[in-house]
């Protein structure tokens, strides 16, 4: 893929059925019960109806992709992990033991591994192999990847979903594995909005004080060595972005430009779907955040893309491991909606009832 391919991409997506959210809005304020009363329920059921042009039942086929990648930062003592662990709990994605999947399990959704630049060679049928490099370079000590493998992440991300729509998939949720992954996102969002590192930054896997000081002066130095253009999205994600992060970005165009719902987990697919939002604006009206990470940055990124998020369970872990939970109550939006009676089905006079919004 080259600019002017994805310039294209970016280009064809289009807003959402605004008529079909206003109907489904009209729709739901005739049902028994104060208008306004259940919410940001409603405003969930009636943006499903935005996305796909009419109120669905249910969502029957729910799928988290998880882009696995690596970040060469990890040589500068920023995280409480070696990088050999993007490797195993890439491998454990596919077994019974991971939150995302034990999560997925419950509540009946599927994951889409994919390998877009981890350190380690996999043998399992069940991880995608979409490998770009061995990990990026480290950005402290210039641009952490090319800007021909920043794009190839971003065609690895609408590749995926692509083929995600071809199997009829209704919403798809994001998730990411990658040792210090928490540095680069924050390094994209700090670079895109001039955020203070010192507000934004968390400590991620849980670093020690010493690091965490370390972690800030690190992304600080990559800002300033590498000195991404705020305005040009592939630049910033080049200099101090990952596979991941890229590849994800990729994910929520192509949700946009296929009308599909597509949840956010935490902080780091946030800042990917940040990216997706600057490349087209549209983009926010497909996507739905499903909780408030712990990470530091999470409040204000929601403030950048003005969205809310659907749950605050003080959770962090990552992996998509928020959007079983979230598909759940999207769907129990879209269930209640569908089955409540209205005012005439139930013989009741709508005037007797408080409009609370």
């Amino acid at each position: 893929m080259n600019n002017s391919e994805l310039n294209q991409i970016i280009m064809s997506i289009e807003s959402v059925d605004k008529l079909a959210f206003k109907d489904a809005m009209t729709y739901i304020d005739n049902l028994t019960k104060p208008i306004g009363s259940l919410g940001y329920m409603e405003v969930m059921a009636s943006k499903i109806a935005s996305i796909k042009g009419f109120m669905p039942k249910e969502l029957k086929r729910k799928n988290i992709i998880i882009m696995c990648s690596d970040n060469g930062v990890v040589e500068e003592n920023i995280s409480s992990c070696p990088e050999n662990t993007t490797a195993l709990v890439t491998e454990n994605f596919t077994k019974e033991i991971t939150g995302v999947k034990v999560l997925s399990n419950y509540y009946g959704s599927e994951l889409t591994v994919v390998d877009v630049g981890v350190n380690h060679d996999f043998n399992n049928p069940k991880i995608i192999n979409k490998k770009i490099g061995y990990g990026t370079k480290n950005m402290m000590k210039g641009r952490a990847m090319s800007i021909e493998e920043t794009l190839k992440a971003i065609e690895i991300g609408i590749e995926i979903v692509e083929g995600l729509k071809d199997k009829n998939v209704d919403i798809i949720g994001t998730g990411e594995m990658g040792i210090c992954n928490t540095a680069t996102s924050a390094a994209v969002f700090c670079a895109l909005t001039d955020s203070k590192v010192d507000k934004i930054v968390g400590k991620g896997g849980g670093v020690t004080e010493l690091q965490y000081e370390n972690k800030k002066r690190v992304i600080k130095r990559a800002i300033e060595i590498n000195d991404p253009n705020k305005e040009d999205v592939i630049d910033v994600l080049s200099k101090v972005g990952g596979y991941d992060i890229a590849a994800l970005c990729g994910c929520f165009l192509a949700a946009a430009r296929y009308k599909i719902p597509i949840v956010i987990d935490g902080f780091i697919s946030s800042v990917a779907a940040l990216c997706a939002y600057r490349l087209n604006t549209f983009c926010k009206d497909y996507m739905f955040p499903s909780h408030l990470s712990a990470e530091p940055g999470a409040s204000y990124i929601m403030q950048e893309l003005g969205l809310s998020p659907i749950l605050n369970l003080n959770m962090r872990l990552g992996e998509g491991s928020a959007c079983p939970i979230a598909f759940s109550i999207i769907e129990a939006s879209l269930y209640t909606m569908n089955n409540m009676g209205t005012f005439e089905a139930a013989n009741l006079d709508k005037k007797n009832y408080v409009d609370i919004r």
